[in-house]
């Protein structure tokens, strides 16, 4: 099965970890693959990725499949960008992976397995949290959501969901082109985030094809997080502004809303009382911590949720902030 895979970045800044992203794709066990980068609209960041991994580059000279390098001509959005890079893509099934990533050597082979043994069209895999610091006492796996990761609780092997997340997800890439790929009103573009990218894709999949995505956790991409992503302020900016995403997902797709119930529904039924249980058994200041952290990340999505709701529909999708 031939895979394409691919890898958009946008920023000078990010240029190191997106090098070690594209080499876990090019050593991956998997032969019929074939790997399209994407520079959302930066020149010196093109050139400098032409030069690492380009036609003339020692990386394509030791590389059995090809590479293909685009530069869009300025900066589009991220959801612009991977639908460009799937254009591009030639291979029947085309994967993703975000530029602060890094992929098991098994990855693609893993996802193949899946497609080879049934008829989805979509598959994604387990997001491993990589910190880069030490891992924030407070911070509960419930949340890991908030930074791109897998969380507790997410699906089972093989279970059917509606998406899996940004760093590790493929689709048959006809299917995907014919729903249009990611919505442009979505995800990062400049300093304008309109969270949770993958949700719309799922939901139209489903539309039209009756698939969602089938998640592997054998498939595991390891997803850095680097020290301001367990700075306290910070994960209450973004839950706050997740919870504005979700609001503006529900004017834009109604559908989108279902996993969301689910979701709490173990969090206050199974999770917290769980916390709880072990709080007080045994007195553990990091349980208590990860007790407030939760309470304190939902209550701010529940409040950029219900700042969403004052906004007139116009306005929603220019608002959100990084």
């Amino acid at each position: 099965m031939d895979v394409s895979v691919v890898v958009c970045t946008y920023a000078m800044d990010r240029l190191e970890p997106f090098v070690e992203a594209v080499e876990s794709v090019l050593a991956q066990t998997h032969d019929a693959l074939e790997v399209v980068l994407v520079v959302d609209g930066d020149d010196a960041v093109y050139e400098r990725v032409r030069e690492r991994f380009g036609p003339d580059s020692d990386a394509a000279a030791g590389f059995a499949g090809d590479i293909v390098v685009h530069c869009n001509d300025a900066n589009r959005g991220i959801s612009y960008s991977r639908t460009k890079g799937a254009e591009l893509a030639s291979g029947e099934v085309v994967a993703f992976i975000d530029d602060d990533a890094v992929a098991d050597p098994d990855w693609i082979e893993r996802l193949v397995d899946v497609y080879e043994t049934t008829d989805t069209l979509a598959v994604g895999g387990y997001v491993a949290p990589d910190w880069q610091t030490a891992k924030p006492e407070f911070f509960p796996e419930e949340f890991y959501w908030l930074v791109g990761c897998t969380e507790r609780g997410f699906a089972t092997e093989g279970e059917e969901v509606r998406n899996t997340y940004g760093s590790n997800v493929s689709y048959r890439r006809s299917a995907f082109l014919s729903v249009g790929g990611y919505d442009p009103n979505t995800g990062r573009k400049g300093d304008r985030h309109v969270q949770a990218h993958e949700a719309p894709v799922g939901i139209r999949l489903q539309e039209r094809y009756g698939h969602g995505v089938v998640y592997t956790d054998d498939a595991v991409v390891h997803h850095k997080l680097f020290a301001y992503r367990g700075d306290v302020r910070w994960l209450l900016f973004r839950s706050f502004w997740q919870g504005f995403s979700k609001r503006v997902l529900a004017i834009l797709y109604p559908r989108s809303q279902g996993n969301e119930g689910a979701y709490l529904r173990d969090l206050f039924v199974k999770y917290l009382p769980e916390r709880a249980k072990k709080a007080l058994l045994g007195p553990s200041l990091a349980q208590a911590k990860q007790i407030a952290a939760i309470l304190a990340f939902t209550a701010a999505v529940g409040l950029g949720y219900l700042y969403g709701l004052t906004k007139p529909r116009r306005e929603l999708l220019r608002e959100a902030p990084e």
